[in-house]
């Protein structure tokens, strides 16, 4: 990467309760076994034991305070109220999934200190090192192509290139709580709001774990970046998807339980591919 060792750059995720503290537990191991050059900057929502792995792991953790709303907007996006007017129809969220809690995403314009920052959510695991993200314009983001083809012109918030600055983040505010707004994806639909002209990064490096058993034609082991736990997490006892997503929670457990991916590769195909 042409002068990425002298520049400020950093990967950040965001944990807002315990459940996310433990994928973010394994994004940490997966950064340090692709070998990636840049730290993980934690933000989190709360203070809590859950949050000791992480910092035993050299992340960042840094409490922070989700953006300031108005009562409205907090009643509208409230997990009821979302899933009420916008049905996942797909895929299950757990009940730990809270709409709000998205919102606090933007905090990260705020890290001002970096350059660049490449945000992994915290129900991602790498595969191999993404350090070359670094390199992409900001905004970036891959697709949310996960069901069907025609969605690579949808955005997803789950991984993406962003440059912080105070004056964008003031600007994301006003815009955010503007009267009776209605972000029906939260922070995804927000960004690609805010960002209409998104520069698209290669799917690979946000693979949604759905795309395995729904397009495994895209499914390539050895071209994936990022594997994407969207809707049911690894670590769930009650996993709905357990029989379609098996050897996908297999490698994730697998980072959990010793740091490294499965000593020979995962080398599974997906049925139909």
């Amino acid at each position: 990467m042409g002068g990425g060792a002298q520049r400020s750059c950093a990967y950040v995720s965001l944990v807002t309760n315990d459940d996310f503290a433990v994928g973010a537990r394994v994004l940490a191991k997966s950064i340090a076994a692709a070998g990636c050059r840049y730290p993980l900057v934690v933000l989190t929502t709360f203070e809590g034991e859950t949050l000791a792995p992480l910092r035993a792991l050299g992340c960042d953790v840094r409490l922070v305070s989700p953006p300031q709303v108005s009562d409205g907007f907090k009643q509208r996006h409230a997990r009821e109220q979302v899933h009420g007017k916008a049905p996942f129809t797909k895929g299950n969220k757990p009940a730990f999934h809270n709409p709000l809690d998205n919102f606090a995403k933007l905090e990260l314009w705020r890290l001002t200190e970096f350059e660049t920052l490449v945000f992994l959510d915290a129900d991602t695991m790498m595969l191999r090192s993404c350090d070359r993200l670094f390199d992409y314009p900001a905004f970036s983001a891959a697709p949310n192509v996960y069901a069907e083809v025609a969605d690579f012109n949808r955005m997803n918030s789950g991984v993406f290139v962003a440059k912080p600055s105070e004056a964008t983040y003031a600007a994301m505010l006003e815009r955010l709580d503007a009267p009776n707004a209605f972000w029906r994806r939260t922070d995804q639909t927000f960004l690609q709001d805010f960002y209409p002209d998104w520069h698209g990064l290669p799917y690979t490096y946000n693979a949604l774990q759905y795309v395995y058993f729904q397009l495994p034609e895209l499914w390539n082991w050895p071209e994936l970046k990022l594997l994407h736990f969207q809707y049911e997490k690894p670590w769930q006892a009650d996993h709905p998807k357990r029989a379609q997503l098996q050897p996908l929670i297999d490698l994730w457990q697998h980072m959990d339980a010793t740091g490294a991916l499965l000593a020979e590769g995962p080398h599974t195909r997906p049925a139909g591919a």
